[in-house]
């Protein structure tokens, strides 16, 4: 091969192969977008499936990155004469692979208990084929170009197409395209690339009849998947849960799934459940009427979290309430809430109500750059099971609530688990107190969440713990229309039993340098959850 197409590229200023060359650098573009947006899709389905993104996204790129090594040792021992076959083999083995590897994952999930195997194996095999390109491609464009431009070209090629399939990855294919889809095009672009090569170097295959067969094939296989990829990662989801999904939508920030039996339903954010409504009024009743009952004026709320506009209904049950901002990170939740009919039904069309504002930003940057005083701040975020949600428990974040405070004014926010993640609760409880508020414990049993904590703080230096939590035992809560929050369940909320507090003084707070409430967190009973 090497004699023939030296022959033939060698002639001076050549149209021929100055079009060769430029399919060569197209598919060599075309090879590092594929690659990074495989790896960045394996480590979102890893993060989905798995839980703890940061843990999954830093596991998988390593693997990845140590797979392509193993790749690129392993191209040395192609001879010359088969370069074009094994990169076109390459891609066209990367072609299936990819387009069905989120599907085959998802309906694996449904049966395999450690998908974890699976979901790395696939990722090192990618890793593997993804490595074997670069060397390959660099061997091929020694034919066009001399060492030193040669590796430069490829190089640049390939991190080139790195940044744009980094930023298609961001802002198209996860938004629109989702988990499902995604691979799929990943799968064509590798086809592509092999097709083009194919065509452009047919005359120079060794394989030529083996090759133009994995050509007829390869987009057929493609092309099944693309057909039952949706009722088969349908089938897989719907295996892990329960009851039946009503609705399931992938955004840039997390996996939205409802449920329904019979007529109550279900929310899950990433395969978390976030409420019922079989009993989401023992979760959304304590979380907001102790602060705004014990705050000192009600007319500005803020809320952090809480897209599904549950807190934000309870909220509005105060006349006296002038405006409610409500933060939330991804706008697919809160669109969700304001559209969706289940939702709308469940949260009385809350988050339209004139009243309230959404806004579709990280609570800490809106805090950091609002200049708003606020009488009452809810915050109703998910668990502390990422470094990225732990930093909204930390004592700086509360300090920032604290400025944002009105004189007595009241902070809450759910607190996690204090049986499955006591650690993690009392944490809580001390970085609120660190950061400045006078602030109490409570708890309560959710039939399908199980016991579950909160801490209300108070912006009064000059009350003490003993005096707030007599305070918070005394409201009766027959001013609003409650379906389970009265002055008894108050009382027997505000209660703990031998030893459940014990260990405060030992625990540390969080802070951003340290997160412990994060690292509490992953040691919690979950397995007993």
């Amino acid at each position: 091969m090497e004699s023939r197409l030296s022959t033939q590229v060698e002639e001076p200023f050549d149209e021929l192969k100055t079009r060769k060359n430029f399919i060569l650098k197209a598919c060599i573009f075309a090879t590092g977008l594929s690659g990074i947006v495989a790896e960045y899709v394996m480590s979102t389905l890893a993060s989905y499936l798995l839980g703890n993104t940061v843990l999954q996204w830093t596991l998988i790129v390593s693997f990845m990155l140590f797979a392509m090594g193993l790749g690129s040792r392993f191209s040395r021992f192609i001879p010359d004469r088969y370069l074009l076959d094994a990169f076109i083999v390459t891609e066209f083995v990367l072609s299936i692979l990819t387009a069905g590897s989120a599907s085959l994952t998802y309906l694996l999930s449904a049966y395999v208990q450690d998908i974890w195997i699976f979901i790395y194996f696939i990722a090192i095999t990618i890793g593997v084929l993804i490595g074997f390109e670069i060397p390959l491609a660099t061997r091929l464009n020694d034919f066009f170009e001399e060492l030193r431009i040669n590796i430069s070209t490829v190089m640049e090629k390939d991190y080139y197409g790195a940044l744009l399939g980094g930023l298609l990855f961001a802002f198209v294919a996860l938004p629109h395209l989702g988990l499902t889809y995604t691979p799929i095009i990943l799968g064509m672009i590798n086809f592509l690339v092999a097709a083009a090569l194919f065509m452009q170097f047919r005359q120079h295959l060794v394989r030529l009849r083996t090759l133009t067969a994995g050509l007829v094939m390869v987009p057929l296989i493609i092309g099944f998947v693309a057909i039952a990829a949706q009722p088969i990662v349908l089938y897989g989801e719907q295996r892990k849960y329960m009851d039946k999904i009503i609705y399931r939508e992938q955004t840039p920030y997390q996996r939205i799934v409802i449920t329904q039996w019979k007529d109550y339903f279900w929310l899950y954010l990433d395969g978390n459940e976030q409420f019922s409504t079989y009993d989401e009024e023992r979760y959304h009743e304590p979380l907001v009427h102790p602060a705004m009952q014990a705050a000192v004026a009600r007319e500005r709320v803020l809320v952090l979290g809480g897209g599904d506009g549950l807190a934000v209904r309870e909220v509005l049950k105060y006349p006296e309430v002038n405006e409610i901002v409500l933060v939330d990170i991804d706008p697919a939740i809160t669109r969700l809430a304001a559209t969706h009919p289940v939702l709308t039904a469940i949260n009385q069309n809350a988050l339209n109500h004139p009243k309230v504002t959404v806004i579709n930003q990280d609570a800490y940057v809106y805090l950091k750059e609002s200049k708003s005083l606020y009488d009452v701040i809810i915050i109703d975020l998910p668990d502390p099971k990422s470094v990225q949600l732990a930093r909204l428990y930390s004592v700086e974040f509360y300090r920032l609530c604290r400025r944002h405070l009105s004189n007595g004014g009241t902070l809450v926010t759910q607190a996690t688990s204090p049986f499955f993640a006591r650690k993690a609760f009392l944490s809580i409880l001390k970085t609120i107190r660190a950061a400045g508020f006078t602030a109490v414990p409570y708890r309560n049993h959710i039939p399908t969440l199980g016991e579950w904590g909160w801490v209300v703080g108070i912006n009064r230096p000059d009350m003490d713990t003993a005096a707030f939590k007599q305070y918070l035992m005394t409201r009766r809560f027959d001013t609003v229309p409650t379906r389970f929050l009265n002055q008894e369940a108050m009382q027997r909320m505000l209660l703990f039993g031998k030893n459940e507090l014990d260990g405060l003084e030992e625990v540390d707070i969080t802070n951003q340098m340290g997160l412990k409430v994060y690292q509490y967190y992953l040691k919690g009973d979950w397995d007993l959850y």
